[in-house]
């Protein structure tokens, strides 16, 4: 297996110093194409109203159930698309007559009163047509004129700064040129800072101090301006962290709209203790903060900052490169655990990392076709603007056993589930084409067809995606298909994954079995 692996690196090494130039060159000669106009998919899909709409986050699959569907909150405009974060509905409440509203929070008003003249609205501008790509939320958090927002509601402002500029509006219509100071990629933030400096001191909201934790059942206090349609409070619960998050983020028992991304949530005082980032589309009201301590850091490196220069793929490399290498330590630290499927052993992701999900088909004495299929996924996809979602991982396995039919019509059967796996191939505005090698390895008591592909990052240097597909080959009427995908490793961590992932496959002799069978409690 380590055999295959190494004449794998070293012509993939080849291949990589040749092509680096080309990869290179290919940025500047790659025709632009049009990008998926939603802001953060791993997951999140910005689920966009007819109108221009607000900067969601990104689609971040880190759903239970598959798929799992995020909406960003901040939108852009994708006429014809099916709305599930889209247009509001109207809703009656059950207690009252039709028509009739329930009265406002008496809480919430005064919050809104408060903090209603340091909100603003962030708009992408074509400079071109002056036409919005992306609208969502922000928040003055310095008297300077910071303004905190979600880096995937200015995206195209940090990528493509050519053809796209910022505006802010506050609630009077007052519009700002704003220029981009700092991102967090990984905690999806941003700061951004009027062009012209204001010349009186900014009112500003201030962030909840971290030596006071958030007690679970606490009310929050939301606030953006969501579909475009004005500045909104929603009121919610504090539910704690997001359980096997990557990285920390607070569940907010309460409804966030598109265009609501980056706006602020709020203690009882009108302190900031999140960042709108995120709502659950198959759910109600389950949505997502970035906490403040994230924003914390940020902001103390923005106000040393100069506005940056250019499109920031170099910056977003090497944060995505420090994330991928945080994923690892925390892979290889975590506990193993594996799975069996009959003989088959395959492995899976700590559960503290990873949701897997399975079905299949119930082992029946008459039945001519069995099989098992599960699914895991680590919640740790990155949303990268025109790069797509980068960082995540995940595994796939389908376990088949055919006791009443032939072999050759087995063979015809695995070799079809085997050929309808897709590979990458070609190369795109993003990515080079894919680098593949396949060979007959020996695991562990189980040979197996294996094969390994790998792609590069045309703007994200260094950076790559792999493919690792394993097929036992060692029983003529049952067998076990698995399936590796990540996206955005390092070419060493890409190799010592793979190595990784093989390492956990086994295959047990019937006395070993017997014995092991034996000794379950």
């Amino acid at each position: 297996m380590f055999t295959f692996i190494h004449t794998f690196s070293r012509c993939l090494r080849r291949w990589c110093a040749g092509a680096a130039a080309g990869l290179l060159a290919g940025v500047a000669l790659a025709q632009p194409v049009p990008e998926p106009q939603a802001a953060h998919q791993e997951s999140f899909q910005a689920e966009a109203p007819p109108e221009p709409q607000q900067a969601l986050p990104a689609a971040l699959d880190e759903g239970e159930e598959a798929p799992v569907r995020f909406a960003p909150i901040a939108a852009q405009p994708q006429p014809g698309e099916s709305g599930e974060s889209g247009a509001p509905q109207a809703q009656e409440s059950a207690s009252q007559p039709p028509g009739v509203l329930q009265p406002p929070s008496p809480d919430a008003q005064q919050i809104y009163r408060a903090a209603r003249d340091k909100l603003v609205q962030i708009r992408s501008l074509r400079r071109a047509t002056r036409t919005q790509s992306s609208i969502g939320s922000g928040s003055y958090v310095d008297a300077s004129g910071l303004i905190l927002t979600n880096f995937h509601v200015i995206s195209d402002l940090a990528l493509e700064p050519d053809s796209h500029r910022g505006v802010s509006v506050n609630v009077n219509g007052q519009e700002a040129e704003v220029a981009l100071l700092a991102f967090d990629v990984l905690h999806d933030l941003a700061v951004l800072r009027p062009v012209q400096p204001p010349a009186d001191p900014v009112p500003a909201l201030q962030l909840r101090p971290q030596g006071e934790p958030l007690e679970q059942g606490e009310r929050i206090y939301s606030l953006g301006n969501p579909l475009d349609v004005g500045f909104a409070i929603t009121e919610g619960n504090y539910n704690g962290l997001v359980q096997r998050s990557f990285y920390p983020r607070i569940f907010f028992g309460g409804a966030l709209n598109p265009g609501m991304s980056g706006g602020p949530a709020l203690d009882a005082r009108g302190r900031v203790i999140g960042v709108n980032v995120a709502k659950r589309l198959d759910a109600e009201q389950v949505s997502f903060l970035v906490p403040a301590e994230f924003a914390r850091a940020l902001l103390d490196k923005a106000r040393q900052a100069a506005p940056m220069q250019g499109a920031a793929h170099e910056e977003m490399a090497r944060q995505l490169l420090e994330h991928q290498q945080t994923l690892m330590e925390r892979l290889m630290a975590s506990t193993a655990r594996s799975e069996r499927y009959g003989r088959y052993t395959v492995p899976l992701p700590a559960e503290s990392l990873s949701r897997c999900w399975g079905n299949g088909q119930e082992h029946e004495p008459r039945a001519l076709f069995t099989y098992e299929r599960s699914e895991c996924r680590i919640d740790s996809s990155v949303f990268t603007g025109d790069t797509g979602e980068v960082g995540g991982i995940q595994l796939r396995y389908e376990a088949y056993d055919a006791p009443r039919i032939r072999e050759l019509a087995f063979a015809y059967q695995y070799s079809a589930s085997f050929a309808n796996e897709p590979l990458p191939q070609n190369g795109d505005a993003r990515r080079s084409a894919a680098e593949c090698r396949q060979d007959f390895v020996q695991l562990k008591g189980m040979p197996a067809r294996v094969v390994l592909c790998m792609r590069a990052y045309r703007k994200l240097t260094g950076l790559y995606d792999l493919t690792v597909l394993v097929a036992s080959v060692n029983q003529p009427k049952s067998s076990v298909l698995g399936r590796m995908d990540a996206a955005g490793l390092s070419f060493d961590n890409a190799l010592l994954l793979s190595r990784h992932f093989l390492d956990g496959f086994a295959w047990q002799a019937d006395a070993q079995a017997s014995a092991q069978e034996g000794a379950a409690p």
